[in-house]
């Protein structure tokens, strides 16, 4: 007979480190007024494992038998869809734990009508969707950045309201959606667009740890996991049941937790130094301060808990623009709150638990509450380090290097005054003869402030088969007006109702009709629909000798930036290709985070000879693979260049053949033409002209209201 079992999940009470994640888990596990928690990290670091622990902890629920919005029997919505349910008796079950897939639909999410038994049955049939399955659960969204705008805004307003409200297809519903949202996201494949990351509660960087004795403990545990799930839950159900426990406790002791006008203050006086945007922050802050408090046992927040909360609630609302790296400034932060604490008139200068900001008092973090290393404290099972050690890793501290700081990039030599050459025909100005192999290289520039750039769009019109919308190129897709009106043999979502109408009418009396409009499912036409699509942008920077006048490549690494900031704001995903000496190198493979792509930009060292045609031939090679990844996803090459070619016998020829194989394969591209000086060869002119593409001189590059398209091939 087969074994029905189903595995137990990974112990929330094993799990080594990852402290600030299992606190900031189970503070919105105890107060889902918070807003939810996003965990930022490398892949591989647990973060879904830690996700489907905490579910195992929340208490079960008591619902409305039958109702599919598992509506509360004591206090049930008014506006259920299913309801009113009268006197039904009530069953008790499981918190649920719903995951949002990265391709999941509108309509999968929020629920839709049948179309199809409404028009051909007179049903009027709502199947609800996503949100309204996690209601009193967990919804988890992982690689949320992934997501199409759209869709992260639309469960984002359900899980800040705790109301999902469907208005489509002729359909008004409006059902309770309150739940524990829960998203993780690697930023190297994109990060959130700011006004979506201040929706999230808290957010949390998570890391693998570089202590090799953690590791081990980390390996360790997993296999024994792996090898025998039932015995090592069994062995940690304990300390499981124990925090479940605790977690209750905490919720029930929330409504007493006493919020002072002196503490109000103090978390609006911290939000207000870091200048956050709106007053979200402010009252994510209070919300999240409390929950502490409540889970700390006390009846009043203290300095510790205000401090705590604004590490794990403000990181990720202090991004002014699109390359700003999440991060809080630690001395920043106490020096917030002792200025608050100084200027509050009605305080005790030294704190309401008899210690100043930071000391915490006798139910400060000594009391091995989730200060001193998340739920299980720092001496329990889960091995997390202590919270005041100062060696420690800042909570909410980003990693890796922020745009704009080299990471040891930099010239191979030392810079050097570079003896002007004198311009020929094949180029060979940007090549100066000097002994060597090559010229002397630069070290890198930092790049021009960007500006608003011209709209560059792929000529024709795309078709995207996705939900996920941009702002870039014409397309066909799921939003836009109606442009006309197809046949399909598939299910109809968005139906055409006058073709629809045209297509029954000649077969009424056929049918039979006597009253009324009879249809039939062959007779239902879909609504086609003409909107923008989101491309992918590779950028093919020149880095060579030629480029190398600091001024002139800041002028060109500030346009690509420009160009950087025009596809983040166009839901692209770019790529970045540079050639220099005598090699072409991927930079960046094609992704959705462009704050890894300035910082590699800004990183660039220039110098030596120009390979133009590696860098087409590199450039050809990457949008090969990425339209197999992504088929409906169309790319727009942007060259970056002064059209010289010095590297090879026959650079010039060399060069013009690639362009010719690129023009072939029908890519849409544009030539930035970094050409200064009194004498200009036109290079780069020439080289659109091999490409078919749009030839723009750099200083044309800033909007003017007009709209320049790339030319197919």
């Amino acid at each position: 007979m087969r074994d029905r079992r189903v595995t137990p999940p990974y112990p929330f009470s094993a799990v080594v480190g990852l402290d600030d994640l299992r606190l900031a888990l189970t503070l919105n596990a105890i107060s889902p007024a918070i807003g939810g928690v996003l965990a930022r990290g490398e892949k591989g670091t647990a973060k879904s494992t830690v996700v489907r622990a905490l579910h195992a902890l929340l208490p079960p629920i008591t619902v409305v038998a039958g109702c599919r919005f598992a509506c509360d029997p004591a206090a049930p919505d008014p506006q259920c869809p299913d309801g009113p349910h009268g006197d039904v008796l009530p069953e008790a079950r499981a918190a649920r734990l719903v995951e949002l897939p990265v391709g999941a639909t509108e309509d999968r999410l929020v629920g839709a009508l049948d179309l199809e038994r409404a028009l051909t049955e007179g049903v009027r049939a709502y199947q609800p969707g996503l949100l309204a399955a996690a209601h009193r659960g967990v919804l988890y969204v992982d690689e949320v950045n992934l997501l199409a705008d759209h869709l992260v805004d639309t469960l984002l307003d359900a899980a800040g309201m705790g109301r999902a409200y469907v208005e489509r297809d002729g359909v008004s519903v409006r059902h309770a959606a309150r739940f524990l949202l829960v998203g993780t996201m690697n930023p190297e494949e994109g990060e959130l667009r700011p006004q979506l990351l201040d929706r999230f509660g808290l957010t949390v960087e998570v890391t693998a740890s570089r202590n090799p004795a953690e590791r081990a403990d980390v390996v360790r545990r997993r296999l024994a996991y792996e090898a025998d799930p039932e015995g090592f839950a069994a062995r940690w159900a304990a300390e499981d049941a124990s925090l479940a426990a605790r977690i209750v406790e905490a919720r029930t002791r929330l409504a007493d937790v006493v919020l002072s006008d002196a503490a109000l203050r103090r978390i609006t006086a911290v939000c207000a130094a870091f200048d956050v945007d709106g007053l979200r922050a402010d009252l994510v802050t209070a919300r999240t301060a409390v929950a502490l408090a409540a889970w700390h046992g006390r009846d009043h927040v203290t300095d510790d808990d205000i401090r705590r909360a604004a590490e794990l609630a403000l990181p990720h609302r202090r991004r002014r623009n699109p390359f700003d790296a999440p991060g809080l400034d630690q001395d920043k932060l106490d020096q917030a709150l002792r200025d608050a604490a100084e200027n509050d008139p009605d305080e005790d200068p030294d704190g309401p638990d008899g210690g100043g900001p930071g000391d915490g008092g006798p139910d400060g973090p000594d009391d091995g509450g989730p200060d001193d290393g998340g739920p299980g404290g720092a001496d329990g099972p889960d091995g997390g380090t202590e919270r005041n050690d100062p060696t420690a890793d800042a909570p909410g501290t980003p990693s890796g290097t922020p745009p704009g700081t080299p990471d040891g990039g930099g010239p191979d030599v030392p810079a050097g005054p570079v003896p002007a050459g004198r311009p020929s025909a094949d180029g060979a100005a940007d090549a100066p003869r000097l002994p060597g192999p090559s010229p002397v290289e630069q070290a890198a520039v930092r790049a021009a402030s960007p500006y608003r750039t011209k709209l560059l769009t792929v000529p024709g019109v795309g078709r995207n088969q996705s939900d996920a919308t941009g702002r870039r190129s014409p397309a066909e897709s799921r939003r836009g007006r109606v442009v006309r009106a197809t046949r399909t043999d598939g299910p109809v979502t968005d139906v055409h109702l006058t073709a629809t109408l045209l297509a029954a009418a000649p077969h009424q009396r056929s049918r039979g009709r006597t009253a009324g409009l009879i249809l039939e499912k062959t007779d239902l036409r879909a609504a086609v629909r003409r909107g923008r699509e989101s491309n992918t942008i590779l950028f093919c920077v020149d880095a060579s000798g030629s480029m190398a006048a600091r001024q002139r490549m800041a002028a060109v690494k500030g346009a690509v930036l420009s160009l950087l900031l025009d596809a983040y704001q166009r839901r692209d995903t770019v790529g970045l290709v540079t050639f220099r000496r005598d090699t072409a190198t991927l930079a960046l493979p094609p992704t959705g985070s462009i704050e890894v792509a300035a910082r590699r930009l800004d990183e660039l060292p220039t110098g030596g000879r120009t390979p133009l045609a590696a860098g087409l031939a590199k450039s050809a090679e990457v949008i090969r693979l990425e339209r197999r990844r992504n088929p409906h996803r169309r790319p727009l090459l942007v060259v970056v260049t002064d059209g010289r070619a010095t590297h090879g016998k026959n650079a010039r020829d060399e060069a013009r053949r690639a362009a010719a194989y690129l023009a072939a394969d029908r890519i849409a591209s544009v030539v930035v033409d970094c050409e200064a000086g009194p004498i200009r060869l036109g290079l780069a002119q020439e080289l659109a002209v091999h490409l078919g593409a749009t030839a723009l001189r750099l200083g044309d590059l800033s909007a003017d209201g007009l709209a320049t398209i790339a030319r197919a091939a």
